[in-house]
This record gives structure tokens, sequence and C-alpha cells, in this order.
């Protein structure tokens, strides 16, 4: 899954991103207010961590923004005080939850799961297609009821593909979702990550259709349905 995030302190910004990135999500940074809104408006975001307290326009004015054009993305507002009337205003413009400074990541990383689990279109936790179940909450998998080790990288692309199961995916759509925007990333490592996916989810369970079909010239697929003889 995809996190943006947008604080003018870059130390701070660079400890969420290494710290996300090290449960699994694609994170990108911008440092000001104007540049975080058209960053949410120009990609895909599962959800937005948004500072206050930034140059050119402050969260409160971001959310707003983002809100009146329709954009439901989660976000979770990062406040320099703890008090009622900046989390009153956090929430009004827009904010599903808070966060006041200084935090510790445990509780970070708690607030961001919470809000994946219920974005604008409800998120489960428990993502499955046939025998296959994705569990997001503790980040397993398994066919068959056998359990399967997946990198963290594997394990975003193969949510990506369930949480659009019976939708072509480009090798762009998952470059896009998966990796963040200033990653060295080729339509190439799509396909070696999609061979290791292949490797662990396929192969090893014979006699079944693949749960990852290549649409060729198109790109992935999985579905629900078997297919008939």
């Amino acid at each position: 899954m995809k996190i943006l995030v947008v604080d003018d302190e870059k130390r701070i910004a660079k400890s969420i991103k290494q710290g996300l990135e090290m449960d699994g999500y694609a994170v990108d940074i911008e440092h000001d207010g104007e540049d975080g809104y058209n960053a949410a408006r120009a990609d895909d975001y599962d959800l937005i961590i948004l500072d206050v307290m930034m140059p050119i326009m402050n969260g409160f004015e971001v959310a707003k923004k983002l809100r009146a054009d329709g954009n439901k993305t989660p976000i979770l507002m990062l406040t320099a005080k703890d008090q009622n009337k900046d989390i009153v205003e956090g929430l009004d413009s827009g904010a599903d939850d808070y966060l006041p400074k200084p935090f510790s990541f445990e509780v970070l990383g708690a607030r961001v799961r919470a809000l994946l689990r219920r974005p604008q279109d409800v998120l489960d936790n428990i993502l499955t297609v046939r025998d296959l179940e994705l569990d997001v909450a503790n980040h397993t998998a398994k066919r068959a009821g056998k359990y399967i080790k997946l990198s963290n990288k594997e394990f975003a692309i193969l949510e990506y593909l369930l949480r659009n199961k019976n939708q072509i995916l480009s090798k762009q759509n998952i470059m896009t979702h998966v990796w963040d925007f200033d990653a060295d990333i080729l339509p190439n490592n799509v396909e070696v990550f999609i061979n290791y996916l292949r490797n662990k989810i396929d192969k090893p369970f014979p006699g079944t259709d693949p749960i990852i079909q290549t649409v060729r010239g198109f790109g992935y697929i999985v579905k629900d349905e078997i297919r008939k003889a």
C-alpha cells in the first residue's frame, strides 16, 4: 500500500518514511502544503499523513481542499499540540484521525493500520481468491492451508492484485502503486517479482489454475473463477 507523508520537518519526514518502509509500505514525501496537495491529486494513495504547520498551505487547508475535490483518501493529521481546538479543526477540515507530536513510531504504526482498515470503501483485513488467503493485519499468506513466506515487496504486490481482483493491472499500475515515486524501478523489475510470486503461490500447487494470470500485451489479473474445460 502507498502512503504520502507531508511534513516540512525533513528529519521527521525521513524517519516516518524509513519506519513505514520497514513495515512494507511504499512512501512518498513532500515538504510543503502546496506540493503535498498536488501530489495527493496526482497519484493514488491509500493514506496521507499530513502535518499541520507547514509553509504555503497548512495541513488544515490541504485537507479542506482535498475533501472539496472529492478526494476520500484517509488522512492522519500530525499536530504540534494536543489541544482540543487543534483536534477539532483538524477533524472538521476532513482528517480521519490526529496524532500529537512528539509520538512513538509504535503509536504511529498502530494509527496507520487502524486507518487502513477503514478507508472510504471498506478494506478487508483478509483477502481471498479461491484457496489463497492474505491476512493484511498479520502480514501472512497461505494457500490450501499452507503458509507461504513472502518478502515485503512480494506481499505488497500480491495485496494490490487481490484488492483489484478481476481487473487487468498493467506493469505501470503496479510500479506506481507499490514503489515510491523516487524508486529506480523498470517494468522488467515487475516481471521479476511476479515470477517470484508465481514460484511461491502457483508452482507448488500443481493441477490448479494459476492465481496470477498474464494478459499478453496488457498486464496481469487475478480471477475469482476457475476456467472451465
